[in-house]
């Protein structure tokens, strides 16, 4: 058992593929995701263009605040100045700290600093310049006191970032303007003031939007699932019900409730199913009643067939006794008899096809056995047509689970029809097997088919050119009934062809019960096709 860290990592890393895979499957998921995803975004839009106006309205109207406060302390600090009469040092000095006090207690504020303005004329009674912004000194900027310096009658300011004494820095707001004292001259005034309040206030509004929106858009997600969930119900119903009609259950239907779009639908759909399950039934009982019409005939035929049999059989063996005219009815009599009997046996062999009643007597059997077999017994036909049958088995020597008797016919019918097109060419029957598969070709050089003939070679009764005689009989039924056999036995059988290069069978089958064949030893188009054979289509033979 893996270590708990290695399935969590398991679990990790195969999570996208689950999520995909739900993505994929699930259209309640899908839409609820959608849902949430755009919500969470116009959410997320509100949120910030809120949180942005809430910022600078507080920034604004704390900085109005400043600086009328800023205003009204340089006012009553400029008005102290002005109502002295000091003229030494120390009352200078003495009326620079009243003016200090004023100033902190009309502008509520610790930070002020007050330097001497540069390039007036050196006075001693002119008091040192102070500061109380301590290790936040450098905020003041020169561009600052510059504007300060060439402006007397002005206020400025500048937002920083504020330490005072062993507090955590935070935002502030420098007022700068001038004071004029007696005798000392201008003096430059800083009043620092923190918007610690503002941004926690700022801080407090932009928690509360992101709870509430993130509150919001869980309660959007649930409100879309709950309503996705009542839409999609019945569609999964519909779905599901849909499938098991496809499956053969024809008796199952969609419940019927209210009278809203879906109770339509499922109406609808009852109506049609209803109509299906009829005709169905209908085409099911015209098809057992034809199936049972051409076993019925077939069997009753048999009798009759039996008799004419015997009767054409001494009419045959007597026939050089016969006048000429005499001769020839009875040679013919006995070819069409067996004619006859042949497409007796195709029908009724059909017919087991049709009403699903083949069983098939599976046994290990060895594929280039049967192959010699069915070409030592055509081999006289083939000689009678001028054609040279070759047998290739470079790896065919494995056995399969196959009915000998059905694979016996199927090679019997693909090779009378290459002897039949082959235009007296020779004719390849190729064997050869891999783990899973056994596969047998018939390769003919005759006339070939073009592919419109090629979707239609395995329907029955059908020839691709119906002014052209059969030389060795046949019953049109040779090729469906090989298809059929080749399915029974869980194999394909497949045809490629081209006008004037001849055409090829392959036959592939598992080698054992339950095998599904992957990749078919041989090849199709066959290795021997011309370059502009290859790009001819190779159609697969399939029942419908």
């Amino acid at each position: 058992m893996a270590p708990p860290n290695q399935l969590l990592s398991l679990s990790w890393r195969t999570w996208p593929r689950r999520v995909l895979k739900q993505w994929r499957s699930s259209l309640q998921f899908r839409t609820v995701t959608i849902t949430v995803l755009l919500s969470g975004a116009a959410i997320v839009i509100v949120g910030v263009y809120m949180s942005v106006s809430i910022g600078n309205d507080l920034f604004q109207s704390r900085l109005n605040q400043v600086l009328g406060d800023s205003n009204r302390a340089t006012a009553a600090a400029q008005g102290i100045l002005d109502s002295s009469d000091a003229t030494d040092r120390v009352q200078v000095q003495a009326l620079l700290g009243s003016a200090r006090t004023s100033i902190t207690a009309a502008s509520a504020s610790r930070l002020i600093a007050v330097f001497r303005v540069p390039g007036q004329e050196a006075s001693t009674v002119a008091p040192q310049d102070f500061s109380t912004f301590g290790a936040s000194t450098a905020v003041i900027s020169p561009e600052l006191r510059d504007a300060v310096q060439e402006n007397s009658g002005a206020q400025f300011w500048q937002p920083v970032t504020l330490t005072a004494e062993e507090e955590e820095e935070g935002p502030g707001v420098v007022v700068g303007s001038q004071l004029s004292l007696p005798v000392a001259g201008r003096y430059e005034l800083y009043i620092g003031y923190s918007l610690r309040d503002a941004e926690a206030t700022l801080l407090f509004v932009q928690q509360t939007l992101l709870i509430a929106g993130l509150a919001l858009t869980l309660l959007v997600g649930a409100v879309a699932w709950i309503v996705v969930r009542f839409v999609i119900t019945p569609i999964r119903v519909a779905a599901e019900t849909s499938q098991k009609l496809a499956s053969g259950d024809l008796a199952v239907r969609i419940p019927e409730k209210g009278e809203d779009v879906i109770a339509t639908l499922a109406r609808s759909f009852n109506g049609m199913a209803d109509s299906l399950q009829s005709q169905i039934k209908e085409l099911a009982e015209l098809s057992e009643v034809q199936q049972r019409f051409v076993s019925d005939v077939s069997h009753e035929l048999r009798t009759p067939l039996t008799t004419i049999r015997l009767a054409g059989d001494v009419l045959y063996d007597q026939r050089a006794s016969f006048t000429p005219a005499a001769e020839r009815t009875a040679e013919l009599l006995h070819t069409q008899v067996d004619r006859f009997e042949l497409l007796l046996a195709d029908l009724l062999e059909i017919s087991r096809y049709d009403a699903g009643s083949v069983t098939l007597e599976a046994e290990p059997a060895n594929l280039v056995h049967l192959a010699e077999d069915v070409i030592d017994g055509m081999r006289s036909l083939a000689e009678s047509k001028g054609t040279q049958l070759l047998l290739v088995a470079p790896g065919g020597h494995l056995d399969a689970e196959v009915d000998p008797r059905r694979i016996r016919r199927i090679l019997q019918n693909l090779i009378g029809n290459a002897i039949e097109h082959g235009e007296g060419k020779p004719i390849v029957v190729s064997v050869d097997s891999n783990q899973s598969a056994v596969a047998i070709s018939v390769r003919d050089y005759g006339m070939g088919m073009s592919e419109a003939d090629v979707v239609h070679v395995f329907d029955r009764f059908w020839r691709a050119d119906p002014s052209r005689q059969r030389t060795i009989g046949g019953t049109g039924l040779g090729l469906a009934i090989s298809l059929e056999d080749a399915a029974a036995h869980g194999g394909t059988l497949e045809v490629w062809s081209t006008p004037g290069g001849g055409s090829c069978f392959l036959l592939t089958l598992p080698r054992g019960t339950g095998v599904e064949p992957v990749v078919s030893p041989l090849l199709l188009p066959p290795e021997d096709a011309g370059a502009a054979d290859i790009a001819a289509a190779a159609v697969r033979g399939h029942r419908e």
